[in-house]
């Protein structure tokens, strides 16, 4: 279970150091990404890959960036490692169609190797131009929580003060509001060799999803006896 909100001084955090779109719904704003010129990852990735799920979700998942299989079907997290993620919430009692989930960057950078394209981590400017549009998505969303999935989703939402190792499994509070746990992205579970190693990380990370779960329930409790 997820242990109690913490509230962090950050220096604007990538998602909030400057104003978003002021689209008045994610059709319209996902419309307008799909135009986006605002680093280069445009010029050699297929197309924008934009946020997907309820537009009132209570949970937005964040992830890095688009993959490979991602950046052909125009879909957030339809790769292995959304595969993972969708075996992961369902033993963890999450229903993903409830959520929303996107990227913290919203192309595709690779490096070429032969015919293959190989993910590359996108760097801090790539980051910083790209949360203009994530900062646009959870301002229409409003999400009673977020998942920064891996360590670039929580530079994204938290800034460079939160490490990923320490605050893995801990639900923080950014300086706007913002409720936001943290953990792993799944994808690493995959760059684990040893099979004892990968299938503990596998569990904990389960552990970590089944938090949100207990989190929501004790949301709703507290509303209902405010009411």
């Amino acid at each position: 279970m997820a242990t109690a909100t913490e509230t962090r001084t950050v220096h604007k955090p990538p998602v909030f150091a400057e104003p978003h779109p002021q689209e008045r719904s994610l059709t319209a704003l996902r419309r307008q990404a799909g135009a986006c010129e605002r680093c280069d990852l445009y010029k050699h990735a297929t197309q924008t890959v934009f946020g997907e799920g309820p537009s009132k979700a209570r949970v937005v998942f964040v992830g890095e960036q688009p993959g490979n299989h991602e950046d052909i079907a125009g879909k957030p997290f339809v790769g292995p490692a959304g595969m993972l993620l969708d075996e992961c919430l369902q033993e963890a009692s999450v229903d993903r169609s409830l959520c929303y989930v996107t990227n913290a960057v919203k192309h595709f950078k690779f490096e070429e190797r032969g015919k293959r394209r190989l993910h590359a981590k996108p760097n801090a400017g790539e980051i910083q131009r790209c949360a203009w549009w994530l900062g646009a998505e959870l301002d229409l969303i409003k999400p009673d929580l977020i998942v920064a999935l891996g360590a670039t989703a929580l530079y994204a939402l938290m800034g460079r003060s939160v490490g990923l190792t320490k605050e893995r499994g801990h639900v923080l509070q950014a300086a706007n509001g913002l409720l936001i746990l943290v953990t792993i992205h799944p994808s690493y579970l995959f760059r684990i060799r040893d099979h004892a190693d990968r299938e503990s990380e596998r569990r904990r990370f389960v552990g970590d999803l089944k938090s949100i779960r207990h989190y929501l329930d004790a949301q709703m409790m507290s509303a209902r006896r405010n009411a």
